[in-house]
């Protein structure tokens, strides 16, 4: 009797076991489906320093060819991230698909970011933009070219710049 309690109890830790174990990857596999529908896009290969401040992120999605002069491209801003300040010469659009951050003008007041808005940036103004400090920034970013350019990277955003729009 002792050894069939055993069994029972043996069987019973085992089933008790799998159950929690096939729970559990449910949870793990519902949780990895949900991040994975969150974003519109993959994020994409690290930006350079050379042009961001922080951690960005950038997902091609169309490159200029014959057909059209412009760039399409899902751009992740980390929290605190940003472009330098810089120009387009033949303008940018911005459409916003996940989070929250900024768009500065030079000599303006920024304005704030969030999921849906639409930035016409003109040709040739100095301007940057980025993620907030507590969230992150999803843009797609449609850069017009004159030739073969299409941006004019400037100086970098300064913390204190950063700073003073985002405590603000």
């Amino acid at each position: 009797m002792n050894s069939f309690l055993k069994s029972i109890s043996a069987l019973l830790f085992i089933s008790t076991m799998t159950a929690f174990t096939a729970c559990n990857n449910n949870k793990n596999q519902e949780k990895m489906k949900e991040q994975n529908n969150t974003s519109l896009f993959p994020k994409g290969d690290k930006l350079s320093n050379d042009w961001f401040s922080g951690d960005a992120f950038l997902m091609p999605l169309l490159a200029k060819d014959k057909n059209n002069d412009f760039a399409l491209g899902s751009v992740t801003f980390e929290p605190r991230a940003r472009t330098h300040w810089h120009t387009h010469p033949k303008g940018q659009v911005l459409i916003v698909t996940e989070g929250e951050g900024f768009n500065q003008e030079k000599g303006k007041p920024a304005k704030a970011l969030k999921k849906g808005d639409v930035v016409n940036i003109p040709e040739n103004v100095e301007h940057w933009h980025g993620a907030s400090a507590n969230s992150k920034l999803v843009h797609i970013a449609i850069t017009n070219y004159k030739s073969d350019e299409n941006v004019v990277w400037l100086k970098p955003v300064t913390d204190e710049e950063y700073n003073n729009v985002v405590n603000n």
